[in-house]
């Protein structure tokens, strides 16, 4: 039998003047993304101060708010968040705000609390895009549940939000050329007739192919679409 090297069954230690290649930021959110914040937005002080007291005992981090302007004007986008919103406010109610969220393009789980629900409030709630309607007083347990779904529900839309930002950025860095060129594959049609199109060879496309693919990070040519269809729409109706 061979027997192995006295050197080959020690383990050599780390060499510390080694470089290290640092993980990009991008994929260091990606692996460990941040927990979503729970936005209160009540007029009632005694209200909001509790929730967040119950909302801090389990470990998560909420920000309050008296007004619906206060809290419009503090709103980050970019943030996961979900929102627990009063539905009768004073000069702003809660409908408005989602109003406004849903012109933004925000898409926050909401929860909407109201001391005097009744069905078509509930109702109207929902069609405004809440995922949940609480009356007062609530259930402190199932007000934690109904919140931990929302902020499930928060870090998902996020993620999704996140990336379709960054294939837009994407898409926006192709040249002119090679965008005429990506509209053609969207639209279903080969490399011929794509060159037939924009009188140019059929090299001369499948060499703006092979770089629309690595700019894109796309695996292959259904990737590609699939993701090109989620910044453009239906048939590749290109959006600023």
């Amino acid at each position: 039998m061979k027997l192995q090297k006295n050197e080959d069954l020690v383990k050599r230690p780390p060499n510390p003047t080694a470089r290290t290649v640092p993980m990009p930021i991008e994929r260091v959110l990606a692996m460990n993304p941040p927990a979503p914040v729970v936005y209160i937005v009540d007029d009632d002080n005694g209200m909001r101060t509790s929730l967040a007291w119950l909302l801090e005992s389990v470990g998560v981090k909420s920000e309050g708010f008296a007004s619906a302007a206060e809290f419009l004007r503090a709103f980050d986008v970019n943030k996961p968040a979900c929102l627990v919103l009063d539905v009768r406010m004073p000069e702003v109610s809660g409908f408005d705000v989602q109003s406004e969220l849903n012109r933004r393009g925000a898409t926050l789980p909401t929860i909407f609390v109201s001391g005097h629900g009744d069905i078509p409030m509930s109702v109207r709630a929902l069609q405004h895009g809440a995922i949940d309607f609480v009356e007062k007083p609530y259930n402190s347990q199932q007000m934690l549940e109904r919140v931990q779904r929302a902020m499930k529900l928060a870090t998902q839309r996020h993620a999704k939000d996140q990336r379709k930002r960054e294939l837009r950025e994407r898409v926006e860095s192709l040249t002119a050329r090679e965008k005429e060129v990506l509209r053609g594959v969207i639209e279903g049609k080969g490399s011929k007739r794509i060159a037939a199109d924009l009188s140019i060879s059929v090299k001369t496309v499948d060499v703006h192919r092979a770089s629309i693919k690595e700019k894109l990070g796309a695996a292959s040519i259904a990737a590609l679409v699939r993701d090109v269809l989620e910044v453009w729409g239906p048939l590749g109706d290109e959006r600023a």
